[in-house]
């Protein structure tokens, strides 16, 4: 049995959880999230509980038990707290500015990079140089943090560019002037 898998998922108060024709339902005060459940796997609803089996102990049935409860476990978060990723710039002239929804992102490229965010994805700039992408989904927040670090990912020799917060970026050393 999965480890991950065969643990029940607890529902919070204030979340509903809806099962229909293989499609799962969460409702809760930050929005709702939808998801196809795989034909194999088999969802069941308790009170305050959620839990989750599979057929056989086939790799695929196995991948899909544990998949599929962490896919519901970070519904429930989801819907419930919401989810965020940090991004810090670096770089000297390097500037982030919020306005309205969009992003204006100045990397040292000739122009500014206007980045509007998907439906259910906001931005928050608290200082100059830091990005916060926040959403209830966790797979579309981390996919646009991922898109913006694309755009300057930091680089190993003077750290320039935009990473997430607390990232390491493993430094190199420049060239050595030989002196003859």
């Amino acid at each position: 049995m999965s480890r991950i898998g065969k643990k029940p998922i607890e529902i919070p108060k204030g979340v509903t959880v809806t099962l229909q024709d293989g499609d799962i339902q969460v409702k809760g005060p930050k929005g709702i999230l939808n998801w196809n459940i795989p034909a194999d796997i088999s969802v069941q609803i308790d009170q305050n509980q959620v839990s989750v089996t599979r057929p056989s102990d086939s790799r695929t049935h196995k991948a899909l038990h544990g998949l599929s409860r962490v896919l519901i476990a970070n519904m429930i978060e989801g819907v419930t707290n919401g989810f965020q990723k940090v991004l810090e710039i670096e770089g000297v002239g390097y500037s982030v500015e919020l306005k309205g929804k969009s992003l204006w992102i100045n990397i040292g490229f000739s122009h500014p990079i206007l980045f509007t965010p998907p439906d259910g994805i906001t931005f928050e700039v608290p200082k100059p140089l830091q990005i916060i992408v926040k959403g209830i989904d966790k797979q579309k927040v981390g996919q646009i943090a991922a898109k913006i670090r694309s755009f300057a990912p930091a680089e190993p020799y003077k750290g320039k560019g935009i990473r997430y917060q607390g990232e390491y970026i493993r430094r190199k050393a420049g060239k050595k002037v030989g002196v003859k």
